[in-house]
């Protein structure tokens, strides 16, 4: 085995790397005439095997900004974990504080990792959570089955 290399990361790096984080947050944004004033919305963590992707609506459900693991600046593996749904949703709480939302709704679907991880980074963020759902679609029945072979 080779040497074992240690990258340490100094205070220029970590704030450019927090501007980054800015940048891409602040992409998403566009204040709408109708999005003044809001103070309530909803917020969708839709969790999967592979990718956790935050959606943020007004009350009526109008998407006003999306945040994927993918778009926050993970690749491969990394995006299924639970640090990465927690970077997310700690982007749509800066989103949120940019357009002026304090309280929300929070719609958790699918079975992925960074379910509870993205919750917990939006109350820790300050956000004023109302209430958790779970809106995981389960099968009640399943597909029809084959029929009876014969032989």
């Amino acid at each position: 085995m080779g040497k074992k290399h240690v990258i340490a990361t100094n205070q220029e790096e970590a704030i450019k790397e927090q501007e980054k984080i800015d940048k891409t947050a602040g992409k998403e944004v566009k204040v709408k005439s109708s999005s003044v004033g809001v103070q309530e919305g909803k917020v969708y963590v839709s969790s999967s095997y592979n990718n956790t992707i935050v959606t943020l609506t007004n009350s009526r459900g109008q998407v006003l900004a999306w945040k994927s693991a993918g778009s926050v600046g993970f690749k491969g593996t990394k995006k299924s974990t639970s640090f990465a749904a927690s970077r997310v949703a700690e982007t749509i709480a800066n989103i949120c504080k940019k357009i002026g939302i304090d309280r929300i709704e929070v719609l958790i679907k699918g079975i992925g990792a960074g379910r509870e991880s993205a919750v917990r980074s939006l109350v820790t963020q300050g956000l004023n959570v109302i209430s958790i759902k779970d809106v995981t679609p389960i099968p009640h029945n399943g597909c029809r089955p084959r029929k009876v072979r014969r032989v």
